[in-house]
């Protein structure tokens, strides 16, 4: 078989493993906001996620709200994430930079958001099954076109064109160039 067909397999199974990474995202996430204090805890799934601390931090071109957040699954440590919520001092603008533990098989994602009462921060947690697969589906796709288009038969047909092209070109320039010195010559005396 040649290359592009193995290319088009490949970037069809590509799509496949898009498409099943984008229902499963889609079918199984969930997500959960709480307001927690330091050393308070919440579940999400099998998960769990202690906010230890909030401290201030200071950056380049920004000062911080930085998270500490212990994660654990089923009691076991998985993760130290240490999500932020960042003012940028010049622009005067508040942005939020979220902690991301990923996996092949999911990935938990952590957001600091703004500080509530009694010392309590807005904390958004989403967990996000099988992320990973919609990457490696457009990888696989990307992988396939390459591979298809570094077929030997593309090469051979585009050199050809090109050679046609060079042809005609030639031949249009021979028609158009003007007769020779010594011909125009002749004639003007005849």
């Amino acid at each position: 078989q040649a290359r592009a067909h193995y290319g088009m397999v490949l970037a069809h199974i590509g799509v496949a493993v898009f498409v099943v990474g984008v229902t499963l995202v889609k079918g199984y996430e969930s997500e959960r906001d709480a307001n927690l204090k330091p050393g308070e805890r919440v579940t999400l799934g099998r998960h769990a996620f202690e906010l230890e601390s909030v401290t201030d931090v200071k950056g380049p071109n920004y000062v911080a709200a930085r998270g500490k957040v212990n994660v654990t699954r089923d009691g076991k440590p998985v993760r130290v994430l240490y999500p932020e919520r960042r003012l940028y001092t010049v622009q005067e603008q508040v942005m939020t930079e979220a902690a991301i533990d990923p996996g092949l098989t999911r990935d938990l994602y952590v957001s600091l958001g703004e500080p509530v009462s009694g010392g309590a921060w807005s904390v958004s947690i989403f967990y996000k099954p099988f992320v990973d697969w919609i990457w490696g589906g457009a990888a696989l796709m990307a992988l396939g076109g390459v591979l298809a288009v570094s077929d030997r038969r593309y090469r051979v047909a585009a050199r050809e064109r090109r050679r046609a092209g060079r042809a005609e070109t030639t031949t249009d320039e021979a028609k158009a160039a003007p007769a020779p010195a010594l011909a125009r010559a002749t004639t003007e005396e005849s």
